[in-house]
Formats: structure tokens, C-alpha cells, sequence
């Protein structure tokens, strides 16, 4: 019933909406007739019905009353949009000019200071490695065949020139001292019959033959003359340091059973080491040997290393297309260690640069930017080339002449400014 009652005053109002817009001001015969028939329907509802239908036709009035208002009211306004006036000029050349005007910047932290050319070193970058000095490492190889009988320093032991490294039965050593025991007694018996000089000679020839032998083995000077001193040889063959360094690697356990050329260990000294770089091919025109490279590590990233290049290799490597070069590297603080990342400044002469602080430039992906001022409220953001001097400074090469203001502090700050007016 409800739905009915809504339906006719909907029909009543499309039917009333016509007369109100001719300025009609007095219902018509039909309307008349509307409205008896829905007095009828209303009066024949509960009262808890027509309280309802009461509430919607409340509700109904006030809708369609801002219907009316709001079409009697509306009117076609034309609102006058400024342009927002940015003060921003883009040149060709990729360069920025921004005004402020009325804008004082803080000189507490828009710091300007004069641009001003100076003598700075040319570097390229050289990424790289450490490594031990092949000139100052050792391997300690088998050079007859044995068995591994004990074992002195184990990996990373500290060893001296002459320290013992291991110990190995070698029959072909206690053949080689054998002979070198009897051509020795020999010898003796000959110079004390001096009758048989020519005997004497060959004796001798024999007994350095035999020492010779046992150097190759591997024997030192002491353990020739131990023989010789005493008339007795030893069971096993001990292996020296050749070197004042440290066991880098040791191949053989004891009891092992080794061949001649096996590798038995490895020695190096760890105060010299190598810095092994990568130069690319836009930069080989400027290596040279002798030329000083200052090395920065993860590990220490507030120290400098000091190495100079002895050595360019005279092929690309196929695989990097990098040129290798190499450089000696004191350790004597023993601070470095072989196979460390290290990245390399090769300085490659001088040039005339602008040194400003890191604080000046402003990075953008790839590029870098400098702010100038122009005038009192005018500033303009330049593209720069150049490079890190170090952690601190930067060295501008094309981009800002000589006597210009340059913002050093806050650069980045009013470079917001660049980019909202850019937007």
C-alpha cells in the first residue's frame, strides 16, 4: 500500500512540475482528481501507515523543494584561473634559471663561495684484488719420492728462512747420503796417504757430486756438513723454509705418499703484496709504469694504501677487455690480506679543475649539477663534468668558469625548489 502511495505522489509531481515552470498558479481539473484519490488512500491506512507515509512525503517535499531551489539559483559563473606564473627558464643546454623574488636565502645555510681554478691530480678509477707477491712466495715440492713422515708448521704458521716444514723418508736421500759418506771417508784416507794425489782428486770430485745430489733432494748446507762431522746419516729428509713468511696452504697429511713434483706447501711473505687492477680501454693511453695509485678498501674505508704500478700486461684479457696492471703494496702493518676487493686512483697527471665540496653537486641518476647565482634573486643549475677527489671534494672540470658564485652549501635544499617549479 505503502509503494502505492509513493508511486502516485511521484506521478503527482511530474504531472505538477509541467505547471510550476508556465507559471501556472492554479491546479488543474486532473490534479484535483489526483489529489482526492490519494486522500482516499490515505485516510484508509492505520495510523501507524499513514505516520509513515507522512514521514516519506516529508521527505519527498524536501528533496524535490532543493530540486527547485537549486535550478531557480544555479548560475553560470565564469571563475577567472591564473596561470600559476613559474619562475623557471629552461635553455636548450639543459640549464635552469629560477627567480625568487622577495625571497632573502638563509646565509646560515646557503653558503656561496667563489669559484676559483687550481692544479688537481687527474685519476681514473681501477677496480681490483690483492694478492701475494709471486716474486716473494715459495712451493715446497717433492723432487724424489717419499712419504710424508711428520709435519712442523701447518697453515698460517709463521716461519723463518730455514725453519723446518716436514719431514720425509726418501729412499733416493739415504742413497744420495750414503755416497756422500763413503766418498767422504775416502777422501780422508787419501789426503793422509799423499802418494795417491790423482785417487785424491777423483775422491773429491765424487763427494761434490754427492753433496750436489743431496742439495737437490732438498738437504741444506748444515745437513751435508752434520754428515761429513759426524759419519752418520739421517732416517728422513727435513723440508726448510726457504723464506721468512707463512704457510699459505699445505697439500699432504702425514703418512701421505708423495711423487717428484708433487706440491707439499705453499709459502709466501705477507709484508709484500700485489694489487692486481683492471683498466679499461678509454683509459690506456694514460698508464704508464711508475705511476702512483692510492687504494681504498671496504675494511678501512678512512685509510689510503700507497702502491705504484711496475707492470702493464701487454694483451687485453679477451673475457674482461680490461688491461691488467700490477702494483707493489707494503703490508707492513699487516692490515691487508690477499684477495681483498681493493678500488684504485691511478694518478695520471695534472689539470686545472674547480674544487668545491661534495655538498655543491647535485646528483641526478648520472648527471651532476652545480647551483650558481646570477643575481640577487636569480639562480641557475648547471650540468658539471669532473670527479671525486676524495670523500670530501669534488673537482669540477667543465661546467662553472672561473669567478662565479657557487652555492658549497644547501645545494641540494634549493634544488627542491628547481624541481617543484620543473613540475
Amino acid at each position: 500500500m505503502i509503494k502505492q502511495i509513493l508511486s502516485r505522489i511521484k506521478n503527482l509531481y511530474e504531472k505538477l512540475m509541467p505547471h510550476f515552470h508556465k507559471g501556472v498558479h492554479h491546479g488543474s481539473h486532473h490534479a484535483q482528481v489526483a489529489f482526492a484519490g490519494l486522500a482516499g488512500l490515505y485516510w484508509n491506512l492505520s495510523p501507524t501507515n499513514r505516520y509513515r507515509v507522512r514521514l516519506a512525503a516529508f521527505a519527498f517535499a524536501i528533496l524535490s523543494l532543493g530540486i527547485v531551489l537549486g535550478r531557480v539559483t544555479n548560475v553560470n559563473r565564469i571563475v577567472k584561473i591564473e596561470a600559476s606564473d613559474k619562475a623557471l627558464k629552461v635553455e636548450k643546454s639543459g640549464i635552469l634559471e629560477l627567480k625568487l623574488p622577495g625571497i632573502k636565502l638563509n646565509p646560515e645555510i646557503y653558503i656561496f663561495q667563489t669559484a676559483e681554478k687550481v692544479q688537481v691530480p687527474v685519476d681514473i678509477k681501477v677496480p681490483g684484488r690483492l694478492a701475494f707477491n709471486a716474486e716473494r712466495s715459495k712451493v715446497l715440492s717433492a723432487r724424489a719420492p717419499g712419504r710424508v713422515e711428520r709435519i712442523y708448521a701447518f697453515d698460517g704458521a709463521q716461519v723463518n728462512v730455514g725453519s723446518p716444514i716436514l719431514e720425509l723418508y726418501s729412499p733416493d736421500f739415504i742413497s744420495a747420503q750414503q755416497e756422500f759418506m763413503l766418498s767422504s771417508k775416502i777422501s780422508k784416507v787419501l789426503v793422509a796417504n799423499k802418494t795417491m794425489g790423482d785417487l785424491l782428486e777423483d775422491a773429491r770430485f765424487t763427494q761434490e757430486a754427492a753433496a750436489n745430489r743431496m742439495r737437490n733432494l732438498g738437504a741444506g748446507d748444515g745437513d751435508i756438513k752434520s754428515i761429513e762431522t759426524t759419519g752418520r746419516t739421517q732416517t728422513n729428509l727435513i723440508m726448510r723454509s726457504p723464506l721468512q713468511g707463512v704457510v699459505v696452504k699445505r697439500n699432504v697429511e702425514p703418512g701421505a705418499a708423495v711423487a717428484a713434483g708433487d706440491v707439499m706447501a705453499t709459502l709466501a711473505d705477507p709484508k709484500h703484496l700485489w694489487f692486481l687492477g683492471n683498466v679499461f680501454e678509454q683509459d690506456f693511453r694514460m698508464v704508464k709504469p711508475g705511476q702512483k695509485i692510492i687504494l681504498r678498501l671496504e675494511a678501512y674505508p678512512d685509510k689510503e694504501f700507497v702502491a705504484y704500478a711496475n707492470y702493464i700486461a701487454p694483451a687485453v684479457d679477451p673475457q674482461t677487455r680490461a688491461l691488467l696492471i700490477r702494483a707493489d703494496v707494503e703490508n707492513t702493518d699487516d692490515l691487508l690480506r690477499p684477495d681483498m676487493f681493493a678500488s684504485g686512483l691511478l694518478t695520471t697527471g695534472n689539470a686545472d679543475a674547480i674544487v668545491v665540496p661534495q655538498t655543491a653537486i647535485v646528483r641526478i641518476r648520472e648527471a651532476r649539477y652545480a647551483i650558481i647565482r646570477v643575481g640577487p634573486e636569480t639562480f641557475r643549475r648547471v650540468p658539471v663534468k669532473g670527479y671525486d677527489l676524495n670523500s670530501k671534494s669534488f673537482a669540477i672540470t667543465e661546467g662553472v668558469e672561473q669567478g662565479w658564485q657557487i652555492l658549497a652549501e644547501g645545494a641540494v635544499l634549493l634544488n627542491d625548489r628547481f624541481a617543484k617549479q620543473e613540475d
